[in-house]
C-alpha cells in the first residue's frame, strides 16, 4: 500500500514539474498598447493642421500627446497622370514612401511595436498603397479610412486611367483587386474600418457636378468609399471631410481602435496653450490656367506676427510673438491665452500680407500651420478681400447656421450637398472695418485690412 501511495506521488510531483516547465518554456504573451501610436495622414492638398481638433479630442480621452502624429507631405496635390512627373505634385509611388518613412520614424521614436493609421480622403490611398505594395502590414496594427474614394471619385476606362481617382485606373484597380477566400478588397494582416457619409460627399456623388461634369454619371455610387473585408460605417449627413475630422467620426475611430466608448467627444481645455506650427506658401504653376498650388514646403526669410484680438477683431496691444522664419519652418513655440483670439500675419516677398484670424485654442498643438496667400487678379477691384474658411468641414446649406457680414455668405455656396469650404467677401465699400463669421456657434472677427496696400485677410474656424 505504501509502495503504491509513493508511486503516486512520484508521478504526481514529476507531473507538476513537467507543467511548470512547461510553463516556464511558453512564448510570452504581450498585452496589447493601450495607447498605440497613431499616425494621421491628411487628404489632396491638405496639410497636417486638419487634425488638429482630432488630435485634441483624443488627448482630452487619456491619449499621450507624444503618441499622436500627423505628417505633413511636401507636395500634397496627386498628379493628374499617376505616372507621368508633373511639378509640385507627388505620385502614389512618393507618397507611399513618404508615409513608410514617417511611420519608420514614429516607431523608433516611441518604440512601439506597431503603429494606427488614420487617413482622409487622398491620405486613405497612401494607407493602402503601404500596406497592399510597401510591407506595412508588419508595422500596423488599425487602419481607419475617412471619406477615401476607394472605387474613384469617378469609374470611367476612357477617361485619364492614369489618374489615381479613377475607379477604373490601374492604381485603384490593384488595390481593389480580390484578395483570399472572402475576395476582399483589404490587405490581409490588419484590422479595416472605413467611415463614410449616407449621400453627403462630393466625391461620393452618381452625377459628376462636383467634378466639373454635371448630369455626366460618375459610375461611383454614395457606398464608394466602403471596402469589402472592413468595417464599414456610415455617418448620416457628414460631409466629406467630417468623415475624419468631425466628432462623429472620432467617435467611431476611438471605439475601432480601443474596444470603448469615448468618455467625452469635446474638446477639454487646457490651462496652459503652447502653439506652434510651420509657415508655408504656394508654388508658381507653369502650365496654362493652373496658377498657384499649394505646399508644405517651409517658407525660409517669411515673417511671422501674432496679436491678441478683441471680440471685435481690433489688435489688443503691440506684437505678443514674432519670429523670422528659418529652414525647419517653425513659427513657434508661442504661450498662448486660452481665452483669447489671436491674429496671425505673415508677410514675405512675392506675397500678400496675410491675416489669419483664429478663435481662442483651448489646448497647446504643435501643427498651427498658415499659409502666405497672394491676391487674385480678379479680387484687385475690392477695397478688401475677406475669406471664412472651414478647413475641417465644409459649408451645407441649409444644414448649418452660416453667416459672414452679418448676413447668409455670398454666391458660391450652393444648397445641398455640403461641397465648399470657404466663402470670399469682396468689401466695396470701405476697407478697414470689422468682418464677423459665424458658424454653428463658432464666432471669428477680424479687419478688413485694405487690399490696395496688398494685405488679404482668412477668418479660420476651429470647427
Amino acid at each position: 500500500m505504501s509502495q503504491r501511495i509513493s508511486r503516486r506521488t512520484a508521478l504526481l510531483t514529476a507531473g507538476a514539474a513537467s507543467l511548470l516547465a512547461a510553463c516556464r518554456t511558453a512564448p510570452k504573451v504581450e498585452a496589447p498598447d493601450p495607447f498605440p501610436p497613431l499616425v494621421f495622414v491628411h487628404g489632396n492638398g491638405d496639410t497636417a493642421a486638419l487634425w488638429i481638433t482630432t488630435v485634441w479630442r483624443f488627448e482630452s480621452n487619456g491619449w499621450p500627446r507624444e503618441r499622436l502624429h500627423a505628417i505633413d507631405l511636401p507636395y500634397p496635390l496627386a498628379r493628374d497622370d499617376d505616372g507621368k512627373l508633373q511639378d509640385g505634385r507627388t505620385s502614389t509611388a512618393e507618397h507611399m514612401k513618404y508615409l513608410s518613412d514617417e511611420v519608420d520614424r514614429v516607431m523608433k521614436a516611441t518604440g512601439a511595436k506597431k503603429v494606427v493609421l488614420i487617413g482622409n480622403s487622398r491620405g486613405g490611398n497612401a494607407i493602402r498603397n503601404y500596406l497592399a505594395n510597401g510591407g506595412g502590414t508588419k508595422n500596423v496594427s488599425h487602419a481607419i479610412l475617412g471619406g477615401t474614394p476607394n472605387h474613384g471619385v469617378w469609374a470611367d476606362a476612357k477617361r485619364n486611367t492614369g489618374s489615381e481617382f479613377n475607379g477604373a485606373g490601374p492604381f485603384l484597380t490593384a488595390l481593389n483587386a480580390p484578395k483570399g477566400s472572402e475576395g476582399w478588397e483589404v490587405t490581409p494582416g490588419v484590422k479595416w474600418m472605413t467611415i463614410r457619409s449616407d449621400n453627403n460627399d462630393k466625391y461620393a456623388q452618381p452625377d459628376g457636378v462636383w467634378i466639373g461634369a454635371k448630369g455626366t454619371p460618375t459610375n461611383v455610387g454614395f457606398d464608394g468609399p466602403a471596402l469589402k473585408g472592413a468595417d464599414n460605417v456610415v455617418l448620416p449627413g457628414v460631409d466629406h471631410r467630417e468623415t475624419s475630422f468631425g466628432p462623429k467620426a472620432f467617435e467611431a475611430m476611438f471605439r475601432f481602435i480601443t474596444g470603448r466608448s469615448p468618455s467625452t467627444l469635446s474638446v477639454t481645455p487646457e490651462a496652459s496653450v503652447v502653439l506652434n506650427g510651420k509657415v508655408s506658401g504656394l508654388g508658381l504653376n507653369n502650365e496654362p490656367g493652373r496658377g498657384n498650388y499649394a505646399n508644405n514646403l517651409p517658407l525660409v526669410g517669411a515673417t511671422l506676427e501674432v496679436y491678441a484680438t478683441t471680440a471685435q477683431g481690433e489688435r489688443d496691444g503691440a506684437a505678443v510673438h514674432r519670429k523670422t522664419i528659418g529652414a525647419d519652418g517653425l513659427w513657434g513655440p508661442f504661450t498662448a491665452n486660452p481665452k483669447t483670439a489671436y491674429e496671425f500675419v505673415v508677410s514675405a516677398p512675392g506675397y500678400a500680407v496675410t491675416h489669419i484670424y483664429r478663435s481662442p485654442f483651448p489646448r497647446s498643438s504643435t501643427i498651427v500651420n498658415l499659409r502666405a496667400e497672394r491676391i487674385a487678379d480678379a479680387d484687385r477691384d475690392a477695397k478688401s478681400v475677406v475669406t471664412f474658411t472651414r478647413p475641417r468641414g465644409y459649408f451645407g446649406i441649409p444644414r448649418d447656421q452660416i453667416t459672414f457680414d452679418g448676413k447668409t455668405p455670398p454666391g458660391g455656396i450652393p444648397p445641398g450637398v455640403a461641397g465648399v469650404s470657404t466663402a470670399k467677401l469682396k468689401v466695396l465699400d470701405a476697407p478697414n472695418r470689422l468682418i464677423v463669421g459665424e458658424f454653428n456657434g463658432e464666432r471669428v472677427a477680424g479687419k478688413a485690412w485694405p487690399a490696395a496696400d496688398n494685405h488679404v485677410v482668412f477668418l479660420e474656424l476651429h470647427d
